[in-house]
C-alpha cells in the first residue's frame, strides 16, 4: 500500500481515494485500508461520509488508539468542535504523551477561540516533539487568531504582542506582517504600519502587496499625491503572468488612488474597461460606487451597492458603502439599517461601529452654552450668556430651545440696557432633501426710556435642490440689540433671506447670501454677500477666496445706526479649520480666519479693512468639548455702530446621553 500512502502524504486525495477503494473491494476488512480510505475521503471534501466510516471502525476497534485519533479528526472535519473538545481531552488523559492527540486538542480549542488553552497544549505538544513543523504552523495560526480576537476587542497592545511573538517563530512571515500592518492601520499607528510594509517589501515576492499597503498608509495620512505615486508604481509593474489576485488588488488600489486625488476621468476609463470585461464583479462595482460617492452621485452609488448585495448579501463594501450613500442622501434610518447589517456579518467591525457612532452623535440630545464679552471703538460694551439645547425625537423630528441674556452699556451716553430672549422650536425632515425649521419666542428688554416685549421668530426651509448644492430660504423677525441705544429705540427688523451654496468636484465653491429687510422705523435694507473660494487642503481644511458685500438702506440715519445709501466691501481671506466633528477625544480642534480688503462707504475714498477670527478647543470625550473664540474686525458693516469691533468668549457643549434618545 506504499503507493496509496504516498498519495495521502502528497495531498493527492482523489488518487488515494481510488487506490484504497480498490483495495477494499478485495480486502473489505483491512483496517489500514479502511483508515486510509477514510482519511482520503475526509480530506477530499466528504467529511460526513468519513465520519460514518470512522464510527464503524471505532465500533470494530474500540481500543485502537490510532482509530480513536482518526475518529476525533473526523469530528474536526465536520466542524463538530464542542464534541471534539471533549473527545480529545479524553484521549490526552489516556495518553498524555500522544503528540497527535495533543495537537488535535490544541487545534480544536483554537477553532473554539479558546486561545489561551490552545497555546498551552500546542506548547505541550512541542515538548513531546520539539520543532515539529505541523505544531509550529498550528501555533502560528493560533497567534494570528488570538491577535485578531484582541483586535476586535480593540485591545491593540495585546494583539501586537501576539503578532510579534509570531515573528519570533517565523521571521518576516508574510501573513503575520500583513496582520500586524492591518492592526496598525486600524489603531491609526501609521508610521508603524509604514515600517511594517517596508519590511514586507524586502522580499521581492511581496513587493506589490507592500506597495498597495503603503499607498493606503499615505491616504490615511492625508498624503494623496504620495498614495497615487506609490500605487502607480505598483500598477505599472503588473505583467500578464502576475498572480490574478495581486493584479486585482493592485488595480483596485490604483483606481482608488485616482479617486482620492480627484482624477475622476482617469478612474472612469479604467472602471469602464473593467466593467466591459466583467460586468458583474463586486470589486469593480464597488470601485464605480466609490467614484460616484466622490462625485456626489449618491443614487448611482446605491444602485451599484444594491447589485453588490444581490451578488453577495454579506459584502462589507456593499453594506457599509450603502450606509454612507444613504446618509448622504438624507435617508438616515436606511443608513442605520445598512450599517447594522454590516455588523451582523462582521462583528465589532471598527468602520461600521464608528459610522453608527458618528450617526448617533447627529441625533443625540445636547446642551450648548456660550459666554462672551464684546466692545467697540464707539465705547459700547456688552456681556452675553447664551444657552441652547436640542432634543431629537427621531431621525426626522427635533425639538430645541434657547435662553439668552445680554447686558450692554455705553460709557459716553451712559445708556444701559438688558435683554432676555426665550425661544422654542422644532425641525422636521419633510423629504430626504427638504427640512423645515421653525422657532418662536419673545425678547424682554429693559432700557433707559422704555421697557418692552417683542415677538421673535425664524422660519426656514433647508433644501438640497441638486447635487453639490444647498439652499436655505426663510423669514426672521429680530430686534436690533447690539448696543443700549439701539435696544432703547425698539427697532424691529423683518428679514426675508436666502443662502445658496454651490460646490464642485474640482475644489471650487461659491456661497451667496441675500437679506431683504423692512423695519418698524420705516427704514429698509438690502444686503448681498457673495464668496468665491477654493479648497486647497482637506486635512486640515484650508481654503482661500474672495468676498464681496453690498448694502443699501432706504433712509440714512447715521446718528442712530450705520445706514449708508450704498456700501461696498471686498476682501481676500484664508480659512484654516480642524473641525470639531472629526476631532477624536482628548485632541485639540481649531479654526483661524484672516482677511483683508477695501471698503467704500457712499462715495467716500476707500478704506482698508481687516478681519481675524479664531477658535481653539479641546474635545475631552465623545460627549464633552469646550473652546475659546475671538473676533476682531474694522469692517463698518460688522456692527451697527461703526468700526473696530472685538468679541471674546468661551463655549461649552455636552451631549446629554451616550446615544440618541429614540435608540435607547
Amino acid at each position: 500500500m506504499k503507493e496509496g500512502f504516498t498519495y495521502l502524504e502528497t495531498g493527492k486525495y482523489d488518487k488515494a481515494e481510488t487506490f484504497f477503494e480498490n483495495i477494499l473491494k478485495e480486502q473489505p476488512k483491512n483496517k489500514t485500508a479502511r483508515l486510509c480510505y477514510g482519511r482520503a475521503i475526509g480530506l477530499n471534501g466528504q467529511p460526513e461520509k468519513a465520519y460514518k466510516l470512522f464510527t464503524n471502525l471505532l465500533n470494530d476497534y474500540s481500543d485502537d488508539f490510532e482509530v480513536k485519533l482518526n475518529y476525533g479528526e473526523s469530528l474536526l472535519w465536520n466542524k463538530n468542535f464542542p464534541e471534539a473538545k471533549i473527545y480529545f481531552k479524553g484521549l490526552i488523559t489516556e495518553d498524555p504523551k500522544s503528540f497527535a492527540a495533543l495537537l488535535s486538542y490544541a487545534n480544536t480549542l483554537s477553532n473554539l477561540k479558546e486561545y489561551d488553552e490552545a497555546l498551552k497544549h500546542v506548547n505541550i505538544a512541542l515538548e513531546v516533539s520539539p520543532g515539529n513543523p505541523n505544531a509550529l504552523t498550528s501555533k502560528k495560526y493560533m497567534y494570528l487568531g488570538y491577535a485578531y480576537q484582541k483586535q476586535q476587542e480593540q485591545k491593540y497592545d495585546e494583539a501586537e504582542t501576539f503578532l510579534k511573538e509570531n515573528l519570533k517563530l517565523f521571521k518576516n512571515d508574510k501573513d503575520t506582517l500583513l496582520n500586524l500592518a492591518n492592526l496598525y492601520l486600524i489603531s491609526n499607528q501609521l508610521e508603524k504600519a509604514k515600517n511594517t510594509y517596508n519590511i514586507l517589501k524586502e522580499n521581492p515576492k511581496n513587493m506589490l502587496t507592500a506597495l498597495n499597503g503603503l499607498a493606503l498608509v499615505s491616504h490615511l495620512g492625508g498624503k494623496e499625491k504620495d498614495a497615487l505615486n506609490t500605487s502607480k508604481t505598483a500598477y505599472d509593474s503588473l505583467k500578464k503572468d502576475t498572480n490574478p489576485v495581486l493584479t486585482q488588488q493592485t488595480t483596485e488600489r490604483y483606481v482608488q488612488a485616482l479617486i482620492w486625488n480627484k482624477k475622476f476621468k482617469n478612474a472612469q476609463i479604467i472602471i469602464d474597461n473593467l466593467i466591459k470585461e466583467k460586468p458583474n464583479e463586486n470589486w469593480i462595482l464597488s470601485l464605480r460606487a466609490t467614484l460616484n460617492i466622490y462625485r456626489s452621485e449618491f443614487k448611482k452609488s446605491v444602485t451599484d451597492y444594491n447589485q453588490i448585495l444581490k451578488n453577495q448579501e454579506s459584502s462589507f463594501d456593499g453594506n457599509l458603502g450603502k450606509a454612507n450613500a444613504m446618509k448622504a442622501l438624507g435617508f438616515y434610518n436606511k443608513a442605520y439599517q445598512s450599517a447594522e447589517n454590516t455588523l451582523t456579518f462582521y462583528d465589532n467591525q471598527k468602520d461600521a461601529s464608528n459610522f453608527i457612532k458618528e450617526l448617533n452623535t447627529t441625533f443625540t440630545p445636547f446642551y450648548e452654552g456660550k459666554a462672551s464679552y464684546t466692545f467697540d471703538n464707539g465705547k459700547n460694551e456688552a456681556y452675553s450668556l447664551q444657552n441652547s439645547a436640542e432634543f431629537p425625537l427621531s431621525t426626522k423630528f427635533k425639538l430645541f430651545g434657547s435662553y439668552n441674556y445680554r447686558t450692554t452699556n455705553n460709557s459716553v451716553t451712559k445708556n444701559k440696557a438688558t435683554s432676555n430672549d426665550l425661544s422654542v422650536g422644532l425641525s422636521y425632515q419633510l423629504l430626504n432633501n427638504i427640512t423645515f425649521k421653525g422657532t418662536v419666542g419673545v425678547t424682554s428688554a429693559k432700557a433707559e426710556t422704555d421697557d418692552y416685549t417683542q415677538l421673535l421668530t425664524d422660519l426656514s426651509f433647508s433644501i438640497k435642490p441638486l447635487k453639490l448644492q444647498s439652499l436655505d430660504i426663510g423669514y426672521k423677525r429680530e430686534i436690533q440689540s447690539f448696543n443700549a441705544d439701539l435696544l432703547d429705540r425698539e427697532i424691529v427688523q423683518n428679514n426675508l433671506y436666502a443662502n445658496y451654496n454651490v460646490s464642485t468636484n474640482f475644489n471650487l465653491g461659491w456661497f451667496t447670501q441675500y437679506f431683504y429687510t423692512w423695519q418698524n422705523d420705516d427704514n429698509g435694507r438690502n444686503l448681498l454677500f457673495t464668496s468665491l473660494y477654493y479648497n486647497i487642503l482637506s486635512k486640515p481644511s484650508l481654503k482661500a477666496g474672495l468676498n464681496y458685500q453690498y448694502i443699501t438702506f432706504k433712509n440714512q440715519v447715521p446718528s442712530i445706526y450705520f445706514s449708508p445709501e450704498k456700501f461696498n466691501a471686498g476682501e481676500i481671506f484664508v480659512n484654516l479649520i480642524k473641525d470639531e466633528a472629526v476631532t477624536k477625544p482628548k485632541e485639540w480642534f481649531y479654526e483661524l480666519t484672516a482677511a483683508t480688503g477695501l471698503q467704500y462707504i457712499e462715495d467716500d475714498s476707500s478704506q482698508s479693512t481687516y478681519r481675524i477670527q479664531a477658535k481653539l478647543g479641546h474635545k475631552f470625550s465623545d460627549r464633552c468639548l469646550a473652546n475659546l473664540f475671538g473676533t476682531r474686525s474694522n469692517i463698518a458693516s460688522a456692527t451697527a455702530a461703526g468700526f473696530t469691533f472685538t468679541e471674546i468668549g468661551i463655549r461649552f457643549k455636552w451631549y446629554l446621553f451616550k446615544k440618541p434618545f429614540f435608540r435607547e
